[in-house]
């Protein structure tokens, strides 16, 4: 039988004390912001990692390309390995993939060992995210979800933040292993940790694995992300295939795809079961939110380069530039949280998407070969204040809205999705970015002024895209008990 809302809320299931539940989310945070803030710290050491293994930048791209790549093809199939397995033993899985990553990375003789590596880190990462949502969804009360879910914002927003910058400090003492090195304590520390405070959620069930929905799933989400990334290689004459046909590939394997989920998931089958689509809040919030990561890796893409080709400034000097943006997101995110926990997802997400919008439209008009570090500091602080009025209150209100047992489901298609966008915010930025350079080199204008117009050209548009956002926020709403019950209803039938 399929439990409603209000009867698995209210307290820790399975006799758990709250106290337990409280250690385990919180040892599952720390594993997360680990892994999150991997996945950024290899960006400033690029041009190191290519000066030792001698190797071009297309080519060391790919330790950030495996990343999103490995991310795409395993997030999707999270919602059946957490119904199929123990939670301890997915953590534990998971926490060893990304150790043994890390250990591989700094060890690694050749660059196509660190890429492997790389992979392995980013296997570990994918699962972890929707196990921790998960679990907050399972445990945590509704009335304490905001709160809790401002956490995770801290983790999504800080690590990437801080990533560069701290890559940037050890950089500047020790070589890139040593970045590696750093994250290694780290992450045994919470796998002895998870290990023995990690307990299951529920009980697994002997699910059958779909293979041809593995196969669409990993082509879809793989080619797609392929694609997308490589769409900025393209403008630069580096890309291994032209981008339309890897993003062909995959929309037309993500079209069969979805086919074969709406049809397994009548028999309770689906790899990633797609009924979360059918309930008006997680639709609506799941819409708002790609917008918003798509506007955030946009602008993450856009403002290193416009700072060191146009403004002149190092890498460090870079990271330090928009790390208090991404502290500040992480700080007023457990505020927002608790906002949300007394006045409801769309008080919060309208002044966000508002914001959002504002600042977009502000690095328009006002970046150009003249503006000052502090203006973009400044800008990205209102970016990310704007974000994080979004991400808190739309991640608890669209997965809030799930009956239980679609949570695993829900976590896996919102995380997959966040990928997705990120890629597309990236192609969209770089590639505005790169046909507005063209058009004013060609009208004349030296090279810095050329890449100058190249991203506000790229910044406005991604603030008309802003603007969808702010409309969609006004038909945010609130979890409904009685939309959750009716689907989980239908599908007990």
């Amino acid at each position: 039988m399929t439990a409603t809302p209000e009867t698995t809320e209210t307290a820790p299931p399975g006799g758990r004390t709250r106290r337990g539940m409280t250690v385990m989310i919180g040892v599952l945070l720390v594993a997360a912001f680990v892994m999150v803030l991997n996945e950024t710290v290899m960006s400033i050491a690029l041009p190191h990692v290519m000066a030792d293994f001698s190797v071009p930048a297309s080519t060391a791209q790919w330790l950030t390309t495996v990343f999103m790549l490995t991310m795409a093809v395993v997030i999707p199939l999270t919602g059946f390995v957490l119904q199929r397995f123990a939670s301890r033993a997915v953590f534990a899985g998971a926490l060893l993939l990304f150790t043994a990553g890390t250990l591989l990375a700094a060890l690694a003789p050749a660059f196509g060992v660190l890429v492997a590596a790389r992979a392995l880190q980013a296997a570990g990462t994918a699962v972890v995210l929707p196990l921790l949502t998960t679990t907050i969804l399972t445990f945590v009360p509704v009335q304490r979800r905001g709160t809790v879910f401002g956490l995770v914002s801290v983790v999504i927003s800080v690590a990437p933040a801080v990533g560069p910058t701290l890559s940037g400090v050890i950089l500047s003492a020790f070589g890139w292993r040593a970045v590696f090195v750093a994250v290694l304590p780290v992450a045994v520390l919470a796998l002895g940790l998870g290990l023995v405070l990690v307990r299951d959620i529920g009980t697994p069930r002997p699910l059958p694995l779909d293979l041809p929905s593995v196969l669409l799933s990993a082509t879809a989400f793989g080619a797609l992300i392929f694609g997308l990334s490589s769409i900025g290689e393209s403008t630069e004459g580096h890309a291994l295939l032209p981008p339309a046909l890897p993003v062909a590939v995959g929309a037309t394997a993500l079209a069969l795809f979805v086919r074969r989920q709406l049809r397994l998931q009548r028999e309770d089958r689906a790899l990633l079961d797609l009924r979360p689509f059918a309930l008006r809040p997680f639709s609506i919030g799941v819409v708002v939110l790609l917008i918003a990561m798509a506007s955030l890796f946009g602008a993450l893409i856009l403002l290193p380069l416009y700072l060191q080709n146009v403004r002149g400034l190092s890498a460090l000097e870079t990271g330090l530039a928009v790390l208090p943006g991404g502290v500040l997101m992480g700080v007023v995110a457990p505020f927002i949280g608790r906002l949300y926990d007394r006045v409801g997802p769309r008080p919060l997400a309208i002044p966000g998407a508002v914001v959002l919008a504002a600042a977009l439209f502000l690095m328009a008009f006002l970046f150009d070969e003249r503006t000052g570090a502090l203006t973009v500091t400044l800008l990205h602080i209102l970016l990310t204040l704007g974000l994080g009025f979004l991400m808190t209150p739309l991640m608890t209100s669209a997965l809030g809205s799930l009956p239980q047992h679609l949570y695993s489901h829900g976590s896996a298609i919102m995380n997959t999705l966040q990928q997705l966008a990120g890629a597309v915010g990236t192609a969209l930025f770089v590639t505005l970015m790169a046909l507005g350079t063209a058009g004013a080199a060609a009208g004349g204008a030296p090279a810095t002024a050329a890449q100058a117009a190249g991203i506000q050209q790229a910044f406005l548009v991604g603030a008309c895209v802003a603007v969808v956002a702010v409309v969609a926020a006004c038909f945010v709403r609130g979890p409904e008990t009685r939309a959750a019950q009716a689907v989980s209803g239908g599908d007990a039938s």
